[in-house]
């Protein structure tokens, strides 16, 4: 009874959280305006009207009359692919009166959004001689659409290279503003628009400096050049990452969609971006954008990213950076390629040269062209007193790790001294190492060394320099700290992320008026190139990858392109172990951190088999999320003249991966949760056989997969099987534990690899509004959670 009370209240709490009418803000003054997306049922369209948009515009001059009101509404955005509405100013009693208006389905109003290579390609295995570069003629007439804050069109990143003519297809524009005139485009960038309706509606007295696809924050420069930059010889961030600068793709073209400025962004210009991406043609579209916890219906990249999927366009996007923490991964709709960010096998070091001739490299970004020869050493200890640091001169400061670099950081560089030793085992490092005066970073273990030799010297000295770069660091890829971790809040039952690419202390291209650092006594740098952290920067190199994948197998579709990234991704690092999380020092990178791996693109043009899904496969998987046709209507564009049926829901999406939700206290056996998954033969061969290598093993669990053979006997055939999860007896030892199912063809050339996932997981606090908030699942006394208590729990989280 206590079962069902529970489960009955967290049902209606769910259904009444999202119900769209609630959307409307009843506590608003009448006469408050803001901008609101309104989705429409456009099957309610009167045959009067043309067009929707002329709809749109009759609808509002109604509105305007019935509500009375000084303010007349304005119309924004007319969406034409990405959702099925409009974007407009509106006032509380406007959007009242709308919300009765034929055709209206829901509103959702307007929110502000966050932003979230030199080696990384040799490091991911691309060759120009061997694999996927010259097979699928690096991505040559893919059209990759990069929703971002615009491009500096002058960077060599986005020069012609010797491409063809601009792909038959393409029906986008160059689009005039500050700074930026259409012939700044070429065969390479084909596309440039901006969007800022949104923007400026919110802030009537705003001005935007660039108004323009001219990039004014250096975000969408560097994720474009990330994904498709073409060879760049020279390439560094003043002598760090010296290199040839590319892309993954670097005979892709581009298109950019600037909907995000330094001033700001908000998701009514991000679904105008994705909207116009979509008429225009790309291919592939890249957001390394995303809101917080909000459920599906609400969030613009889910919505839009659905639109561009029914056209057989993969949307790739960000995790987010909010890690280690588990639970806040934003962008984890079940058909985007959600990436998290992993760290990779190069470090940026300022070496330190002992006067005894011992030397250590420790992290440092330092963009002065100085040395520090033979300069003293003083040991400070906490190093947070002004005046002792006053005192020093021109000598170099060692600072004992207090636990506040930051802050030591800066009294030290604040104190004019010749240069800073400092200690931390932060895995934060890398976020301090870009620093303005000579100084570098080293480890405890490292710093015992120094420590000794100030202690037994008479007169300690050292050299520094900088500008050094280190390949080949293990272990190496780890999971990236920052990156954010599943599970995936508004939908639990589909492992997030996919996949996770490189992130960390990327060097891409920049825009060249943009100050990068003060150094000395005030002086700018700027450069051709930066050296960026985040999973913002782990997007463009998987969107590349899809591609690349995309040229050479031009009708799989998004879901057959993502689980080939998925099911050949790597679980192993440089030195054949599994992949470390470097936000648990010492333990191994769950599914929740790396999803299925490290992309590998050279195996992923060729994975075996592909888990496959369509509209029909999502629909029905939302229906199982307890969404209410309404929120689903939002969500697929689905019209009142073709009603929904949910009467084949399944919450079990045939997905590369899995997932089981069971309750930490109970201590009996059973079966946990029962899979079926259909498997599609892509290889050359078209009577393969596939089998499992070997049954995955959980700790607590059975595994029981049949049939354990696959026979195909044609290409593009399918074969179905089930994959059983057991619990046995007593409680979960492990908060988390994981597997791979492994099904390997008789000729062993593929390995078609999928994580399986046991968790009784409960949600660590939640950040919303910059204010921690503590959200445990109270978990029913069922072994395992059903898909619509999974969702009512996680739908409590969200809000």
């Amino acid at each position: 009874m206590a079962v069902a009370l529970l489960l009955s209240h967290s049902v209606l709490l769910f259904t009444i959280a999202l119900n769209s009418r609630l959307l409307i803000n009843s506590a608003a003054k009448p006469d408050d305006v803001a901008t609101y997306m309104i989705h429409m049922d456009t099957s309610s369209r009167p045959t009067a009207f043309p067009d929707d948009e002329k709809w749109y515009d009759a609808t509002l001059s109604a509105v305007a009359a019935k509500a009375n009101s000084s303010t007349p509404p304005r119309l924004l955005y007319s969406y034409q692919n990405a959702m099925s509405g409009f974007a407009a100013r509106l006032t509380a009693s406007q959007l009242e009166a709308l919300s009765h208006s034929p055709g209206f389905v829901s509103s959702l109003k307007d929110r502000h959004v966050g932003e979230d290579t030199t080696h990384t390609s040799d490091f991911l295995g691309l060759s120009k001689t061997s694999g996927v570069w010259p097979a699928a003629k690096y991505g040559e007439d893919v059209v990759i659409g990069v929703i971002d804050s615009g491009i500096w069109p002058e960077s060599r990143s986005f020069q012609n290279d010797n491409l063809g003519p601009v792909p038959a297809k393409w029906k986008g524009t160059c689009q005039e503003g500050t700074a930026f005139n259409s012939s700044m485009c070429n065969r390479k960038l084909i596309g440039a628009r901006f969007f800022n309706e949104g923007i400026l509606s919110s802030e009537p007295n705003l001005n935007l400096a660039v108004n323009s696809p001219r990039d004014d924050t250096g975000h969408g420069t560097h994720t474009a050049s990330t994904a498709a930059g073409t060879f760049v010889p020279g390439a560094a961030y003043f002598g760090y990452g010296a290199g040839t600068s590319k892309g993954m793709a670097p005979r892709s073209r581009i298109a950019v969609y600037k909907v995000s400025y330094a001033e700001g962004s908000v998701a009514s210009d991000i679904m105008a971006g994705i909207d116009a991406a979509i008429s225009d043609g790309v291919d592939v579209i890249s957001v390394s954008l995303g809101l917080g916890d909000i459920p599906l219906h609400e969030d613009p990249v889910a919505i839009a990213s659905y639109a561009a999927m029914k056209r057989g366009i993969l949307v790739v996007s960000s995790a987010g950076n909010r890690g280690p923490t588990m639970g806040l991964l934003h962008n984890g709709a079940p058909w985007l390629l959600t990436v998290g960010a992993s760290d990779v096998d190069r470090q940026f070091a300022g070496t330190i040269i002992l006067e005894n001739g011992v030397s250590i490299d420790g992290e440092s970004m330092y963009p002065g062209n100085s040395t520090l020869y033979g300069i003293r050493l003083v040991r400070m200890r906490a190093c947070n007193s002004s005046k002792l640091l006053s005192q020093v001169g021109q000598q170099i400061v060692v600072c004992d790790d207090t636990g506040k670099l930051n802050s030591q950081m800066k009294d030290v560089a604040s104190a004019g001294v010749a240069g800073g030793i400092f200690v931390s085992d932060s895995m934060a490092i890398h976020r301090y190492s870009s620093v303005s005066f000579p100084a570098t970073i080293v480890r405890p273990q490292q710093a015992s060394v120094i420590f000794s030799y100030i202690a037994t010297s008479q007169a300690p000295k050292a050299t520094m320099k900088f500008g050094k770069t280190i390949l080949g660091t293990k272990p190496a890829p780890s999971a990236a700290f920052y990156s954010s971790r599943g599970p995936f809040a508004a939908s639990p039952l589909v492992l997030k992320p996919d996949v996770i690419a490189p992130g960390t202390s990327i060097l891409a291209s920049f825009p060249s008026n943009l100050m990068l650092k003060f150094i000395g006594s005030n002086k700018k740098l700027y450069s051709d190139f930066k050296i960026v952290t985040g999973s913002s920067m782990a997007c463009p190199h998987a969107t590349g990858v899809a591609a690349l994948l995309k040229a050479l197998h031009p009708t799989w579709s998004p879901a057959a392109i993502r689980s080939a990234m998925m099911t050949t991704a790597t679980s192993l690092d440089n030195t054949k172990k599994p992949i470390v999380d470097s936000g648990k020092i010492g333990s191994a990178a769950d599914p929740f951190a790396m999803g299925s791996g490290q992309i590998d693109p050279n195996r992923a043009t060729d994975p075996g088999l592909v888990y496959d899904a369509d509209v029909k496969d999502y629909r029905q998987y939302l229906c199982a999320l307890n969404y209410t046709k309404a929120q689903i209507q939002v969500i697929t564009r689905s019209s009142a003249t073709k009603p929904l049926k949910c009467s084949n829901s399944s919450d079990d999406l045939n997905y590369p991966s899995f997932i089981a939700f069971v309750n930490p206290k109970d201590t009996s056996s059973g079966v946990v949760r029962s899979y079926r998954r259909t498997v599609t033969n892509v290889g050359d061969n078209p009577s393969a056989t596939y089998r499992v290598k070997t049954l995955p093993v959980l700790e607590g669990f059975n595994v029981k997969v049949e049939p354990q053979t696959l026979v195909f006997r044609a290409k593009n055939k399918q074969q179905d099987f089930t994959l059983t999860l057991t619990k046995s007896q007593g409680k979960m030892k492990k908060e988390v534990v994981y597997g791979s199912l492994i099904w390997e063809d008789d000729e062993k050339k593929h390995r078609v690899s999928s994580p399986i996932v046991a968790t009784s997981l409960s949600l660590q606090p939640r950040y919303i509004h910059g204010s921690a908030q503590h959200n445990m699942i109270k978990w029913t006394s069922l072994v395992t959670l059903s898909i619509l208590e999974v969702t009512t729990v996680f739908a409590r989280l969200i809000k």
